[in-house]
């Protein structure tokens, strides 16, 4: 037992480095060249792609290619072209152009996507033989993901890569280690059920019909608001720290020129608060586990924009980062854990992918959209210091005030009752 853990946490820690390496630290780099009000199409494609390619991953990985060869075949190729885009980055410098890049970035993002939740499938499927309780045993093993998420931060933010295309080169070089590793996972099941003809069993769609139970069907839409808030930080906060440097009082401040850094201590808190889920889901179920994600996302976004990078503004900062943990956990993990325990295992690969393409896909596509407008409407031509960051505050409380309506909602329409003694 001890060595599956083992090796499936060498995977989370893999799987999450690779992503680490570029995702809040991107923004700054397109920002450096120009790129600034891009940075919400770089993210959305996140998003596009997750509409269909996780599930379509997961559809492969249910009926033909067992899961954790697939993962490999997917990290593979991700890592090829997000190499050639850090290539464009290293050949043309700061006159690389969006057409340049953009197209080698989508290409690596669309085969990197479903892989998330392909490890959530040879995870739960590699403990479940083992005897084990996912919602016990799982949440231990994902915070190694976030430990190489972390570490990836880690490395691009003090050898500088953060400001360049040198961070694609990290996640290139992560990728290729995850290829060669998925190789060695114990294997997976597929269901090649020869006796079914129809469409839906062929393609794995029966995973869709998980829309037609109301509760599910709410729960995915949610999923999907939620799933917007997660892009927004990940594609703003660090540009958002970086602009505190235009002002000569900020520029030296430790928090501004590590900012990486100090959004690193958000992945630190996710890491401890992955611990918290097994008893959370326990003693109050999904539904209240969810609304504590939605008022820490209020939180997360009204601290960002009430802070700074000096004095009581740090402490906010610092807080804001702190509550993330909760916020992105309570509901990433524990909405896995929930649609896991909810499903039958023949389609269990597909209906995570249903639920990355509602959070991942739906989500972060209009998330990322509506973010950059609104980042544009209140910061865009902003060139005095004073002025800029008054707009990028009311930016942040923009987005609090989204993630505290949307909680009061889902409280509202989500039925659920919690029974403890059959989780």
């Amino acid at each position: 037992m001890k060595a599956i853990k083992f090796r499936l946490i060498v995977m989370n820690f893999l799987i999450f480095a690779v992503w680490g390496a570029y995702l809040c630290s991107l923004g700054i780099y397109l920002s450096k060249i120009g790129m600034g009000a891009n940075i919400g199409k770089f993210f959305a494609i996140q998003g596009i792609v997750s509409l269909f390619m996780p599930a379509l991953m997961g559809i492969v990985a249910d009926r033909w290619i067992p899961a954790q060869k697939l993962l490999g075949i997917c990290h593979f190729i991700a890592a090829v072209f997000m190499a050639l885009a850090g290539y464009m980055g290293m050949k043309y410098g700061s006159a690389v152009s969006f057409g340049q890049l953009f197209p080698f970035y989508a290409l690596s993002v669309a085969f990197f996507m479903p892989t998330i939740a392909l490890g959530n499938s040879v995870s739960y499927n590699a403990l479940t033989k083992a005897g084990l309780d996912t919602v016990k045993a799982f949440p231990p093993i994902r915070v190694f993901g976030t430990v190489g998420f972390i570490l990836s931060m880690w490395i691009v933010n003090f050898t500088g890569f953060k400001n360049g295309y040198e961070q694609l080169f990290v996640s290139a070089a992560w990728g290729v280690i995850l290829a060669v590793y998925s190789f060695t996972l114990p294997d997976c099941p597929v269901n090649k059920n020869v006796e079914s003809k129809s469409f839906v069993d062929t393609f794995g769609l029966r995973a869709f019909a998980l829309f037609k139970d109301a509760r599910m069907a709410v729960f995915f839409i949610f999923s999907f608001l939620l799933g917007m808030c997660l892009q927004v930080t990940n594609g703003f906060c660090t540009p958002f720290l970086d602009a505190f440097g235009q002002s000569p009082e900020y520029a030296s401040a430790f928090a501004v020129k590590n900012n990486v850094f100090l959004s690193s201590i958000s992945q630190v808190s996710e890491t401890l608060c992955i611990l918290l889920i097994p008893f959370f889901l326990k003693k109050f179920g999904i539904k209240k586990v969810m609304l504590i994600a939605f008022g820490a996302w209020a939180l997360r976004f009204f601290f960002l924009g009430a802070g700074g990078p000096t004095g009581f503004g740090l402490v906010l900062f610092i807080l804001s980062m702190i509550v993330y943990g909760v916020a992105f956990d309570f509901f990433n993990i524990s909405g896995s854990l929930f649609v896991d325990q909810n499903t039958d295992e023949k389609i269990r690969s597909s209906a995570q992918g249903v639920f990355m393409m509602m959070t991942n896909g739906f989500g972060a596509t209009i998330g990322s959209f509506c973010a950059q407008a609104v980042v544009n409407h209140f910061t865009l031509g902003k060139t005095n210091f004073d002025e800029l960051m008054a707009g990028w505050s009311s930016a942040w409380y923009v987005f609090a005030t989204f993630a505290l309506v949307v909680g009061v909602l889902f409280a509202i329409l989500f039925k659920y009752k919690h029974e403890p003694e059959k989780q």
